[in-house]
């Protein structure tokens, strides 16, 4: 699980691209008051919020990315009516070759977050990437790698980590206040897949659907696969266990501190649709236990497990998620944190956060270390889902001990001519 990224992203160019120069450029340093240049691969729902929310920042957007041809003139517009120049691009290779670029934000489908992402820090750009960090277990470590042999910033887009709700309920559950704990609960929310199937279809002309498939197996153009609808299917993403479960997984793992780590063991349960409308679970409970001991339960369709993270210990439970935060007792929450408690890593702005690294070269609040090992947990899951028995993992080799089947899912084959070794 540990061999060195062999990728070169120039070797996908087209063969009458001229190679540049060298372009493991030195980081420089910023002066107080100039802008960090951005460039942002897709523009779509979440890639606009990010464009928006990095405007907000301040950055200078000089290039976006886009394989439709509508949302990247939308993005450009949004880009250069702020007063920026701003470039649009069909291809993210080509934006790479830009020195002018500091920093590079990747909104795209889950199944292009690593080549975009390897690429980028090979090119000597920091990343901002997209929760999950990746497809499948392989591709979030070779992404670690590719950030740690260039020393690029890279940070995970899991913006529950600068919320101050979510890092308090950690800092609690970390200091001791709800004693030795036995479970972690986490509930997804139901699918909200727009049916029923439609037949396959031509793509429309504003859309480059080989350069959207990528590295994904051909299949034909089907608009309830694009989209907002890709999570929905395993060639892309891996439904609502690796869109909202990314996040409170992710908290689980923080209020573990398992951020270097995961479980040693996943199993449970797994429905599907029965019509097959999509691939993704329907519903599911799925135990993963750690070698302390603790149980964390992620379950979808659950009425015993609400939608966000809670903890549970031998003094009572905390109960986080987005813009709440419980106790039983309550008392747990009204007495502050002491001098002597765990302090987490505290960011106001996951954005901000990102921006402030660049500059210093200091770790973000969710390191590209800390996304693979969250989105490992829901690739686990995923895949117990699918095989219907108990795997053991071993956290430290990256592995799954004594089945073959299951440690053949921890990647998949590539379509030609993209590769990852």
């Amino acid at each position: 699980m540990t061999r060195p990224v062999k990728l070169n992203r120039r070797a996908f160019l087209a063969a009458s691209t001229v190679m540049a120069a060298p372009y493991f450029v030195p980081f420089r340093a910023f002066g107080a008051n100039e802008r960090i240049v951005t460039a942002h691969i897709g523009v779509g729902g979440q890639g606009g919020s990010n464009l928006n929310a990095f405007l907000g920042k301040g950055v200078s957007p000089a290039a976006i990315c886009d394989v439709d041809s509508g949302r990247l003139a939308k993005a450009v517009k949004t880009v250069t009516d702020k007063g920026h120049t701003c470039e649009g691009y069909g291809d993210y290779r080509k934006l790479l070759d830009r020195k002018d670029i500091d920093a590079v934000v990747i909104s795209t489908p889950d199944h292009w977050h690593a080549l975009t992402t390897i690429h980028a820090c090979q090119a000597s750009k920091d990343v901002y990437c997209e929760k999950p960090l990746s497809l499948t277990v392989v591709e979030g470590r070779r992404m670690v790698e590719a950030a740690r042999a260039n020393k690029r910033i890279v940070q995970t887009g899991s913006q529950q980590r600068s919320d101050d709700k979510f890092r308090l309920a950690c800092e609690l559950v970390r200091s001791g206040r709800l004693g030795k704990i036995s479970e972690v609960l986490v509930g997804l929310p139901n699918n909200n897949f727009s049916g029923p199937p439609v037949p396959d279809s031509d793509p429309p002309a504003e859309l480059d659907y080989n350069m959207w498939l990528g590295p994904a197996p051909q299949r034909p153009h089907n608009t309830k696969r694009l989209h907002y609808s890709f999570r929905f299917f395993w060639d892309y993403s891996g439904g609502q266990m690796t869109n909202f479960g990314a996040h409170h997984i992710d908290i689980a793992q923080w209020g573990l501190g398992m951020d270097a780590s995961g479980p040693i063991s996943v199993e449970g349960v797994a429905t599907f649709h029965p019509q097959k409308w999509y691939e993704v679970t329907e519903s599911c409970r799925l135990t993963h236990t750690y070698a302390s001991g603790a149980k964390l339960v992620v379950g979808q369709g659950q009425k015993d497990i609400p939608g966000g993270a809670t903890f549970i210990g031998e003094k009572g439970r905390i109960f986080v998620t987005r813009g709440k935060i419980t106790s039983d007792p309550k008392e747990l929450l009204e007495q502050p944190l002491g001098e002597n408690d765990v302090r987490l890593y505290k960011s106001a702005s996951h954005h901000a956060n990102f921006l402030d690294c660049i500059r210093s070269r200091e770790l973000p609040i969710c390191d590209v270390e800390i996304g693979h090992r969250s989105a490992t947990v829901c690739h686990l899951s995923n895949l117990v889902a699918q095989i219907g028995r108990k795997i053991v993992w071993d956290p430290v080799r990256e592995t799954i001990v004594g089945d073959d089947e299951a440690a053949a899912m921890l990647s998949r084959p590539y379509r030609t001519p993209w590769t990852l070794t």
